[in-house]
């Protein structure tokens, strides 16, 4: 059959289904992945400057820690109940609007993954020179960024197995760091340092700020809900990579902050983004602090690359659903959605050469936070609207889960921007233009395919329903 033919009939029949490829345990290593790089390895020291008081750091990090762990059993029941390609994009568009939905893609594409991808490669260049100096932190975020773009537009199983070794050897690193800092550091210092007593920078304005850094450094715990089409047997596995995925970074996250803290007094430590090469350098010396610095900037190789794998997905569905943007469904022959991934490697590229490390946090921060809180309100909206929808997973603890979720994500927000109003009127114009975007391409949007319930055996094996 002709190309010409071939595209008739997708036209005719609507999209292919992508051919669920990834397990388990990879959709646990993808939420880790998103999870642990940049904002861990980078934010400690600009909150021990903001909050001046390493208690009220290592308190802001628990705080962000229950925060992802609220949201994880939430999107875990959604994703349960709709399993498709998308994240917030499919579930708002689903729960909400199309347009909302399509305002989330768009926030996905700005600010969800390719601001953090081009974080995450600037912060690569960074930790990069610490060990090689004279190395243009600049050319190597641009190199880092290329080849992660090559690697996932052309294959899907290469780019995830390569993914894999990554995470896994990010894990090692953070445990070294937690063997070593027990070791080597005074794990009581982490508690008593800084010029400011501790209530007093629980109940400043500066905290809700540091809560924005610290949900930076957490986001990706939803990472496995943009690619829960192509997951095998997403009832069971979804549910367990959020709540595994996160739950293990919480723990991962304190003990490393730990470690940071004890490694060096707070006035050594605020202010410095390369906080990991500092800690490195003062607990293992010289040398052996080389070694776990250039490990670092490997491990930031594979956030980049979980960012790489979950974005495209929720462009090319926005593809699948609006002729306009049809290009986005192209994949290759191995399976890699090639135009989606060049799309978001391009946006990358002009972040990375135009921005600074921390002028892309508190922006994203802020913007991801209202994307996460309304997928977050749909558990409530779905329960009231839709009680016969099946649920093969149930969040835990419903509905207090979701409104601490809500509850923290709106002081954080509202006290940010208090703080920070010019950065917050950039979040809220990123989704003004999504909104924008949305009036042209909306008469040429596909009906979306009916969500297909996850069969009863499946559903058979998770944790007894609650709430």
């Amino acid at each position: 059959m002709t190309a010409e033919g071939n595209r008739g009939r997708e036209a005719a029949s609507g999209p292919a289904p992508v051919p669920r490829r990834l397990g388990a345990w990879s959709a646990v290593l993808l939420v880790i992945a998103s999870m642990v790089g940049t904002g861990v390895f980078t934010t400690s020291g600009l909150l021990v400057g903001e909050l001046q008081s390493t208690s009220a750091v290592l308190l802001v990090w628990l705080l962000g820690g229950l925060l992802a762990l609220c949201g994880a059993l939430s999107y875990a029941e959604l994703t349960a109940a709709l399993p498709r390609n998308g994240g917030e994009y499919r579930l708002l568009s689903r729960i909400y609007h199309p347009a909302v939905g399509f305002a989330a893609g768009w926030v996905s594409l700005v600010v969800g993954f390719s601001a953090p991808l081009a974080a995450g490669a600037l912060a690569f260049g960074l930790y990069l020179q610490a060990v090689l100096p004279g190395t243009d932190p600049t050319a190597a975020a641009v190199v880092l960024t290329l080849a992660l773009t090559a690697l996932h537009a052309v294959h899907v199983t290469v780019g995830s197995s390569l993914h894999n070794v990554f995470t896994a050897a990010n894990i090692l690193l953070v445990l070294v760091f937690l063997v070593g800092g027990a070791v080597a550091g005074s794990p009581g210092a982490a508690f008593s340092g800084g010029a400011r007593p501790l209530q007093e920078a629980v109940f400043s304005p500066a905290f809700a700020v540091a809560l924005v850094f610290v949900s930076f450094a957490y986001s990706g715990w939803n990472g496995a809900a943009y690619l829960a089409g192509e997951v095998r047997n997403p009832a069971r596995s979804l549910p367990r990579a959020l709540l595994l995925g996160t739950g293990l970074v919480v723990l991962l996250y304190v003990g490393l902050n730990l470690v940071f803290l004890s490694a060096a007094p707070p006035g050594e430590l605020s202010g410095v983004v390369e906080i990991g090469h500092l800690a490195a350098r003062r607990l293992f010396g010289e040398q052996a602090g080389a070694v776990l610095t250039g490990a670092i900037a490997l491990a930031l190789v594979s956030s980049g690359s979980a960012m790489m794998m979950a974005g495209p997905r929720v462009y090319h569905a926005m593809g699948e659903d609006y002729a306009g943007l049809s290009f986005l469904r192209y994949r290759t022959r191995r399976g890699g959605p090639a135009s989606a991934v060049m799309l978001q490697g391009a946006a990358a590229l002009v972040m990375v050469l135009s921005s600074s490390f921390d002028a892309l946090l508190t922006y994203l921060g802020i913007t991801l936070s209202l994307s996460a809180g309304l997928t977050v309100a749909g558990v409530l909206v779905l329960r009231a609207r839709e009680p016969d929808l099946a649920r093969p997973y149930r969040t835990w603890g419903y509905p207090l889960t979701p409104l601490l979720f809500l509850g923290l994500s709106s002081w954080m927000i509202v006290h940010a921007v208090s703080q920070r109003p010019i950065v917050a009127l950039a979040g809220a114009a990123t989704v003004v233009s999504g909104l924008l975007l949305y009036l042209p391409l909306a008469r040429g949007r596909r009906a979306a395919p009916e969500q297909v319930p996850p069969s009863p055996a499946a559903a058979g094996t998770l944790a007894p329903r609650t709430g």
